[in-house]
This record gives C-alpha cells, sequence and structure tokens, in this order.
C-alpha cells in the first residue's frame, strides 16, 4: 500500500481523511504545528502500529523533505483558516498558506511524489454565477479588506500546484472544499456550526453575523475525506480542480433556527454586526454554492447526509462525556 503524508492531519478535516487512510490500509504519517489542530483529534490513533506523527512546521524545509521522501503521496491540508484568524493575523494567513505550499511543491516535484491539495470556495469570492463552476472567473475583494486574504492566498496555491504540473508534470491534484462540518470542528475561529451548536447547548445567545440573509451549503467531513481519497488515486484527476460539497443551502438566519430547534435550547437568536463581530472593513458574501457535477462524473461523489443529519450527529459530539 502507499504510504501517506498529511500535512495539518491533527486538524478538524486532516484527522477524518487520517482515520480513513489507516482504515483502508496505508502507512499514515502526519504533520502539524498544532496552531489550529489537536492532538485530542489523533489520540486515539495513537496506538496504531501504521501511524506516526510529528509536531512541527511545514515551514521546515529539512523536515519536510524527509518526510515527502519517504511517502509516496501527500495530501496537503495544512494552512489557516477560519474567518476570524484571517481577518486578526493576514501576515500568518498569507506566508503560511502560500510558503507552504510552494515549499511541499517543490519537493514533490524534486522527489516524484503525488500531491493532493486542498483548496477552498472562498477562491470564488463575490461571483453571483451560480452555482460555482470549477471554470468560472473568481472574483475577489480589494486588498484594502483583509477579508480576502486567504482567498488570494489559496488563489496563488492553486496557480503553483498547476504551473508545477504543466510545466514540471508533478502528479497534483485539487480540491475546493465547501463549508465543511463535522465533528471535532471546533467554532474558535469563527467557524457558524461549532459555533451555533456550543451558544445553544450552553443557553447563550445565538449570535448570527450580519443580517443573516447569506446562505452557504453545508457538507458532511465523512463525505470530504472520502472524495478526497478516491480522487487521490485517480489518474484522470491529475491537474485538474474538483469542488467538494452539497447542492442544498440555507441562510444562516435558518441555521440558527435550526440549531435551536435539534438541541431544544431556550437560547435567543441576535443579529451582530460584522463591525462588532469582526471589523469595520469586514466584507462578506451573499450566497456559496457549488456545481459537484465534475466530480461525480469521475468519482461517482454524491452527498450522503442531508443538513439536519449533520446537525443531529455534531450536536450529539458535544453532548459526549471528556
Amino acid at each position: 500500500m502507499p504510504k501517506c503524508l498529511v500535512t495539518g492531519g491533527a486538524g478538524f478535516v486532516g484527522s477524518h481523511l487520517v482515520e480513513l487512510l489507516l482504515a483502508e490500509g496505508h502507512s499514515v504519517e502526519v504533520i502539524d504545528d498544532l496552531s489550529t489542530g489537536s492532538l485530542d483529534n489523533i489520540a486515539p490513533l495513537r496506538d496504531n502500529e501504521n501511524f506516526r506523527y510529528i509536531v512541527d512546521s511545514v515551514l521546515n524545509p529539512d523536515v519536510m523533505n524527509t518526510l515527502i521522501q519517504r511517502n509516496d503521496v501527500v495530501f496537503h491540508l495544512a494552512a489557516a483558516v477560519g474567518v476570524r484568524l484571517i481577518v486578526e493575523q493576514p501576515v500568518r494567513t498569507l506566508q503560511t498558506n502560500i510558503e507552504a505550499t510552494e515549499l511541499v511543491l517543490q519537493l514533490a516535484s524534486v522527489n516524484e511524489k503525488r500531491v493532493l491539495l486542498t483548496s477552498t470556495s472562498e477562491v470564488y469570492g463575490k461571483s453571483t454565477k451560480l452555482p460555482f463552476g470549477e471554470d468560472d472567473d473568481l472574483v475577489i475583494g480589494p486588498t484594502s479588506r483583509f477579508r480576502w486574504a486567504y482567498a488570494a492566498s489559496k488563489i496563488i496555491d492553486e496557480f503553483l500546484a498547476l504551473a508545477f504540473h504543466k510545466e514540471r508534470g508533478l502528479p497534483v491534484t485539487i480540491v475546493r472544499l465547501f463549508n465543511t462540518i463535522g465533528p471535532r470542528q471546533t467554532g474558535r475561529y469563527g467557524m457558524v456550526v461549532p459555533r451555533f451548536v456550543e451558544q445553544a447547548l450552553s443557553g447563550q445567545p445565538i449570535s448570527v453575523y450580519g443580517d443573516g440573509t447569506q446562505r452557504r451549503s453545508f457538507t458532511w467531513v465523512k463525505d470530504v475525506v472520502g472524495a478526497i481519497n478516491q480522487l487521490a488515486w485517480e489518474p484522470k484527476a491529475n491537474g485538474q480542480v474538483f469542488n467538494i460539497g452539497h447542492t442544498k443551502d440555507i441562510s444562516i438566519l435558518e441555521l440558527a433556527e435550526l440549531v435551536k430547534k435539534l438541541t431544544g435550547s431556550q437560547s435567543k437568536i441576535e443579529l451582530v454586526s460584522f463591525e462588532d463581530a469582526f471589523s469595520s472593513d469586514f466584507e462578506d458574501m451573499h450566497q456559496r454554492m457549488p456545481d459537484i457535477s465534475k466530480i461525480q462524473s469521475l468519482v461517482n461523489y454524491t452527498p450522503s447526509l442531508n443538513l439536519p443529519q449533520m446537525l443531529d450527529e455534531i450536536i450529539m459530539s458535544f453532548k459526549k462525556p471528556d
């Protein structure tokens, strides 16, 4: 079985991917600096003889060269994520996302390794052409609004990956993830679903940013890692970009009401301005919806759960005793 390296493997999506790869019999190594990940996410895996992890930065060239040399496939998930982190730490966002990806691609190219690069639906920015297709124009805001630093950094990541594929023949596949949710996700950096669930279960006001009419589609984490795993071994995916998401969307205000209902919470729903939540120059996009026909035609990807089912699973995970 091919040996796998997962950068950011102690994170939310990364830890679920590691579980899947181990279940399929792969040897898996993880590198994570724990800036947004947690050892708790991979604690149950430590006794698996096929699993190893290292706490270090993906920006460490010596460590990364050693890891990439002894693995066959690199799943590059390490990134600065979360709206709050991006707004508050734009330098870290840009450095982590661009420099780390360039290093991974360079070392993978030299060592002739395959790469699966995770990107984001954020790259579509303020586009109003729905649903978003992989070849559609990308429309982001001005450089004066740091909200767009993340999108810009991931766009550069994608250009770098496709350039390495075109110029040096690097086998690389890019996936754009749409609002992935599931157990282990934290609301600490602005992720809306765990934040709503935590507020509802604790009886705190459920804080909806903006007017709540903005719409999002949410994707089950196990569907996401399943699709990533399928694409990683598909030769026809080389040099390609794929959306991974769900085709049903919901307004954020409706999401708050649904979380309140499913938790049986008495919490009030409060509207909080973007200025109060983030900063005066914050800007958001109104709707985000993927076209998933491309990935469906290649690996027969189909979302397995609807949003109430996803939320039920997440709520149960928050209620489990430590």
